[in-house]
């Protein structure tokens, strides 16, 4: 089966005026234009493409590589609005298009705009839509706090900024762990910071708690928890001290010191370090 608005690996059977006749194992066929047959190529030979639908909505093959593919994210830079929608580049001779149904604001030529390219199952056409919330959803969460997830910064709200989490699902980073410049389609990694009971993710852009600590830091927790909780050092501690007990100068002693004060693991006090319990 060719798939539209995918990469398909298919077989070349038979050169023609007009290019290369490629088809899959079930003998579907399409076009491969002159403008992107290979240099050298071999009957039977399996080459790699993009297929999606030419102007007279025929499937067509290319080996350029589109911006966005089906079912996935991506920012789009609108080139033409006509009375039928917009029409975004996506890096390939024929445009993508994007009905006004599909566009949370009318979209403006040279303006940027996050979207989904999906099927449309009507028309059997690849658009776009600048709708992304409706391709998401919570319903079934396999993630777990504490997990990696991959981002697509997607709009701010008034408590913070909506991401999209691993192409999947819709999450909030809170404005209060948001320490970085962000911009609608940058692309990170985040962290699931809570699951709550409705399935709403609340997203972190650092590890968590005890996950979100420098190896220095780590040494002075675990030397903590060896030694009952308490360790009778401070920044007045001489560096000797420092070094019998923990192996580390008293510079990376005082930067892990603050790291962990400032995530509330620890309490600094007059006879030395206290570890804070979870």
């Amino acid at each position: 089966m060719i798939n539209i608005g995918e990469y398909n690996t298919l077989a070349i059977i038979r050169e023609a005026q007009q290019g290369l006749y490629i088809a899959d194992d079930e003998g579907n066929e399409v076009l491969l234009p002159n403008r992107y047959v290979p240099e050298n190529f071999k009957i039977w030979e399996a080459i790699k493409v993009f297929v999606y639908l030419d102007n007279e909505e025929r499937p067509v093959a290319t080996t350029e590589e589109p911006f966005i593919i089906k079912d996935n994210f991506a920012m789009l830079r609108c080139n033409e609005v006509t009375k039928h929608g917009a029409f975004l580049d996506w890096g390939l001779l024929k445009e993508l298009f994007c009905p006004f149904k599909e566009q949370v604001v009318q979209m403006r030529a040279g303006q940027w705009y996050l979207v989904r390219c999906y099927l449309d199952e009507t028309t059997g056409r690849l658009v776009a839509s600048s709708r992304t919330n409706r391709f998401l959803d919570n319903s079934s969460l396999t993630l777990q706090k504490f997990d990696e997830v991959d981002l697509i910064i997607s709009h701010p709200s008034e408590i913070g900024m909506n991401v999209i989490v691993n192409e999947q699902h819709s999450g909030l980073i809170f404005k209060d762990d948001i320490f970085q410049q962000l911009n609608i389609g940058d692309r990170l990694k985040g962290y699931v910071k809570n699951v709550r009971p409705d399935n709403k993710l609340d997203i972190a852009l650092g590890k968590i708690g005890y996950r979100n600590i420098e190896p220095n830091a780590q040494t002075i927790l675990d030397t903590l928890k060896s030694h009952d909780g308490f360790l009778p050092l401070s920044d007045k501690s001489s560096p000797d001290d420092i070094k019998i007990h923990l192996e580390m100068s008293k510079k990376n002693f005082k930067k892990a010191v603050g790291n962990l004060y400032k995530q509330k693991l620890i309490d600094i006090k007059p006879d030395g370090l206290y570890l804070i319990s979870e």
